[in-house]
């Protein structure tokens, strides 16, 4: 599969339960799809987050330049508790129902900071 037929695809696809594929970008970008306005609190040089208000949501967006930056700031931010939102290259902290109505437009996958770690209730695996 060619990168256009990627890109053409990830605009109006979903994986068959009404969520979209997931969305990749910088963070502008995801905030533009997630139709909120950013305001960057850190522009580094492997990662960049920002505080996105949409009305009564509130929620962080943070992209990563690659994997092992995303999985060690996931490993730190699971002792702060939360509901996750994570993408490719991102992640996106908020309240449980501010992630759902994200995942609606970013896709992704909705993980709870405790299961991060397989958390204390014996869920892991």
């Amino acid at each position: 599969m060619t990168m256009g037929v990627l890109l053409a695809v990830a605009g109006c696809g979903s994986q068959g339960d009404g969520t979209p594929d997931t969305a990749s970008g910088s963070l502008e970008q995801l905030a533009a799809r997630a139709r909120c306005r950013p305001e960057v609190q850190t522009d580094a040089a492997e990662l960049r987050q920002a505080t996105c208000d949409k009305g009564a949501r509130h929620y962080v967006l943070v992209t990563f330049t690659n994997a092992r930056g995303q999985a060690e700031w996931l490993d730190e931010a699971n002792d702060y508790g939360g509901t996750y939102l994570v993408g490719g290259s991102w992640v996106a902290v908020g309240t449980a129902r501010d992630i759902s109505a994200l995942r609606q437009r970013l896709g992704g996958a909705v993980v709870a900071a405790a299961s991060l770690h397989g958390g204390h209730h014996g869920h892991g695996g």
